[in-house]
């Protein structure tokens, strides 16, 4: 730690400067931990391009429900794409 903080190029940010900060939706995280296009991940998962695009961008927020299908998708992305599937199937 005494070293880092010793290396100027290698200061931790200040509180002001993490505020200025944005931080990554979490659509997108979830799209890039999974190594997903947004073509790619909205037709997986069924969310429209333009919505994703929107929660990714913060141009909208998703809702509740939409919240809880991200944490499903994030808890276990495999059964949330065959639930999908079976979905079409029937």
């Amino acid at each position: 730690m005494a070293n880092a903080l010793s290396d100027p190029d290698a200061q931790p940010l200040t509180d002001e400067e993490l505020g200025r900060m944005r931080q990554i939706s979490f659509a997108k995280h979830l799209r890039f931990k999974f190594g997903l296009t947004q073509e790619e991940f909205a037709t997986r998962f069924r969310i429209p391009i333009g919505t994703l695009r929107d929660w990714e961008q913060y141009r909208s927020e998703p809702n509740e429900v939409a919240k809880a299908y991200l944490k499903v998708i994030a808890a276990d992305p495999e059964a949330a794409a065959k639930a999908l599937e079976t979905e079409e199937a029937a």
